[in-house]
């Protein structure tokens, strides 16, 4: 991103006087920051395992008042969703089988499981996935469900893709898989199994 298309004079008071302008003060911070983190912020691809959490030792919480979901399969009592889309789906894992869904919970930030990523901005965040499901005992999944997507989206699921090899490289109790789901291949395959969703988001 550039301000000038050539060279100008920082002497000039009316160059000066344009680049106090809110637009163009957040257009310098913005280029400085990018080119800065190019340079200094590096993912190195690897991952060590240093604590594991237990999501039935969450302690309790209080959410805000919004639509929510009374699970038989989760060790929370309440399943409150970010979006009507997240309700969704978390209706559909209590409803399938329980030799295909055996335990499942929502991703609360009091559950404390983040993944750290190179956002858009190229600066270091927090990513929270949206589900854990337990296909059997040896198996979960790391869920993200997602409406709408935006430009830290493809990042973070590249990123969760990483995390699940690492960990499934640094032990081999449990296999972790990611999976993606999206609003708009639900509304068109509608699946009913959790086979379908599987096979609906390898397409």
């Amino acid at each position: 991103m550039y301000l000038f298309e050539s060279g100008v004079d920082l002497e000039d008071k009316n160059i000066l006087r344009n680049l106090s302008e809110l637009d163009a003060t957040k257009t310098i911070l913005e280029t400085f920051k990018k080119a800065i983190n190019e340079l200094t912020v590096k993912d190195v691809g690897d991952a060590e395992i240093k604590n594991y959490i237990k999501v039935s030792n969450s302690r309790p919480f209080v959410v805000n008042d919004r639509a929510y979901l009374v699970p038989k399969k989760s060790v929370f009592n309440r399943i409150v969703g970010d979006s009507q889309f997240e309700l969704e789906f978390a209706d559909f894992l209590e409803r399938i089988g329980d030799d295909e869904v055996v335990s499942f919970a929502k991703n609360y930030y009091e559950v404390h499981f983040k993944i750290d990523y190179k956002n858009a901005d190229g600066t270091i965040a927090n990513y929270y996935p949206d589900f854990f499901v337990k296909t059997d005992d040896k198996t979960v999944y790391i869920v993200e469900t997602k409406g709408r997507e935006d430009l830290d989206d493809p990042l973070k699921i590249t990123r969760l893709a990483q995390w699940c090899d690492d960990a499934n490289a640094r032990q081999k109790k449990i296999s972790y898989k990611m999976l993606y789901v999206k609003q708009e291949e639900w509304d068109k395959y509608k699946p009913k199994t959790w086979k379908d969703i599987l096979s609906m988001c390898k397409k």
